[in-house]
């Protein structure tokens, strides 16, 4: 199998802090099912934009 780029992998955009985030080996298998780009993200789900001091 031939390397890849980085540019070439599959991207999505985080559900919660709205970033975009590249394919990573580990999700290989559940890519499909993924919505969020670390579990930071995935643990605070909503509100990570408006953060009230």
């Amino acid at each position: 199998m031939a390397m890849r780029r980085k540019s070439d992998l599959p991207h999505k955009i985080c559900a919660t802090c709205e970033r975009p985030f590249v394919w990573r080996k580990k999700w290989e298998k559940v890519w499909d099912e993924v919505r969020y780009c670390s579990k930071k993200c995935s643990g605070s789900r909503r509100g990570a934009r408006t953060s009230g001091s």
